[in-house]
């Protein structure tokens, strides 16, 4: 059976000399594994298609849940994002992270939205890397399942108090007054007011309005290390490629 799906490659894998199995999320099947022959020729038709962030309308054919791609007609390569080092590690860590938590076998144009989006803003320098980085990691683990619970305080119920503390671990809020009946050792992160709205906003905004908010850079990196220990408390999942966009950015 054939099936034509709009898809962006996540991950390129060379087997033999000429061929690939390429990591896909498609807008109807979610993320998926396929078969490109040919793909590592230099004047193949897949050549440029089959690399990493490749945006294509992929002609698929499907057998028992395996699937080899017969054609891809490219939509967008992201040529700003791949000519950028550390444009390009931070899309490789956002690839490898969607892989991860993205659906398979299902409808995911959401994800497939988010994505694109992101590497919009980001190739052409609307937004920066400091700023896509936090937004993904906590729209796309709302997404999955894992959103937190940033509506008011667990304990008393406050919207807003002097202090707000945001717990990775239960994924909530917490006051300045309920947090001294926590243990001393559970980890916990006092939030700047402005930081607090940026997270509200990344989980509850619509798709429309997501990328339309402003923090400092000093408060982005706060969000940054909030955003990071989120997935690392629930993914429980070392990305390598976060080790390098780390890297490069220090």
């Amino acid at each position: 059976m054939h099936i034509t799906t709009d898809g962006i490659v996540l991950r390129e894998r060379a087997i033999e000399d000429e061929d690939s199995i390429l990591t896909l999320l498609t807008k109807d099947r979610g993320v998926i594994s396929a078969y490109a022959r040919g793909a590592r020729k230099l004047r193949g038709n897949l050549r440029v298609s089959s690399e990493l962030l490749s945006y294509s309308c992929f002609v698929l054919f499907s057998n028992k849940e395996k699937y080899s791609v017969d054609k891809a007609d490219l939509n967008n390569v992201f040529m700003k994002v791949r000519g950028d080092i550390l444009k390009l590690s931070l899309a490789s860590y956002l690839c490898q992270l969607t892989g991860e938590v993205a659906p398979r076998e299902e409808n995911a144009q959401e994800y497939l939205r988010l994505l694109l989006n992101s590497l919009y803003f980001l190739d052409s320098d609307k937004r920066t890397c400091e700023f896509i980085k936090p937004l993904y990691e906590l729209r796309i683990m709302t997404m999955a399942g894992y959103m937190p619970n940033l509506v008011a305080c667990c304990e008393c119920a406050s919207f807003e108090k002097a202090e707000m503390y945001f717990l990775p671990l239960t994924s909530q809020l917490i006051c300045g007054d309920c947090v001294k009946n926590l243990p001393e050792n559970q980890i916990k992160y006092l939030l700047n007011p402005g930081v607090l709205a940026a997270m509200r906003h990344i989980i509850y905004a619509g798709d429309e309005k997501l990328f339309n908010f402003t923090l400092s850079s000093p408060l982005l990196k706060q969000l940054n290390q909030i955003s990071q220990e989120y997935i690392k408390c629930h993914l429980e999942k070392k990305f390598d490629t976060l080790d390098f966009y780390l890297t490069m950015s220090d």
